[in-house]
């Protein structure tokens, strides 16, 4: 049986030069106590390659394993690709779309991570219908539920597995924002991968007033956004039976 193991997870840690003494003394305090570091996205405040290099900066003496997704705020620029590559040349390992396997001693952690996007859930959901601009987001959330569903199955046989995202998966997370926004923090066509191949757990940010805990099904779903990094990380323990957190 493998050990157990912990991850500390936060989403929209908004890094800049306002949050950085915060944003260090969070990292230190989750640094060799937990196998893994996860980032669900909006890992800057407005997709800045200098805010993402000030994250990179914070991120490369660690030697905890970090992984990572883009949120929306990390696009606005439309730096996302120069982000990606100052903070792989940190050491972050950076799975939109993708999936990462680490081997621990004792364990192997998988970790499928996709940004998520919008949509909306059952009963207030975008159709793939109507003008070419609203079904080009249809099919921009199809990528990442595709691509969700392709990193789960490749890590169907580690010992814990992680789906990281960084839009909402399930609306029960989103009680306490407005209902006239849900649309706009996720996407319920995410579930569709992780009620298949049903992972440990999934985490996902944006909601920044939502709820701690929900679920898709018997997956447990935790919103881990921490804006400012109010909060901190949250650190989840997982030991094959449950997932506890610490």
């Amino acid at each position: 049986m493998a050990r157990p193991i912990r991850v500390a997870a936060a989403g929209d840690v908004h890094c800049d030069e306002v949050n950085r003494d915060e944003i260090e003394r969070a990292l230190a305090r989750v640094e060799g106590e937990v196998d893994a570091i996860l980032l669900a996205g909006d890992l800057t405040t407005y997709g800045e390659l200098e805010q993402g290099e000030l994250l990179a900066e914070l991120c490369a003496p660690l030697e905890t394993p970090i992984y990572a997704v883009l949120g929306n705020h990390d696009w606005h620029c439309n730096q996302a690709p120069e982000l990606t590559t100052a903070l792989e040349a940190a050491g972050v390992r950076m799975i939109d779309r993708g999936h990462a396997i680490q081997e621990l001693d004792g364990a192997r952690l998988g970790i499928a991570g996709a940004k998520g996007f919008v949509g909306g859930f059952p009963d207030s959901a975008l159709p793939d219908f109507g003008e070419p601009l609203l079904r080009q987001v249809y099919a921009e959330t199809t990528a990442e539920v595709v691509a969700l569903d392709a990193g789960l199955a490749a890590i169907a046989d580690c010992d814990y597995r992680i789906a990281l995202l960084h839009y909402a998966p399930s609306a029960s997370t989103l009680e306490g924002e407005p209902p006239g926004i849900y649309a706009f923090l996720g996407s319920g066509r995410l579930a569709a991968p992780i009620a298949a191949h049903r992972p440990d757990l999934a985490l996902h940010g944006h909601a920044h007033v939502g709820a701690f805990q929900g679920a898709v099904g018997d997956v447990p779903v935790y919103n881990v956004a921490v804006p400012s990094l109010a909060r901190d990380f949250f650190v989840f323990g997982l030991d094959g039976d449950s997932v506890r957190v610490a």
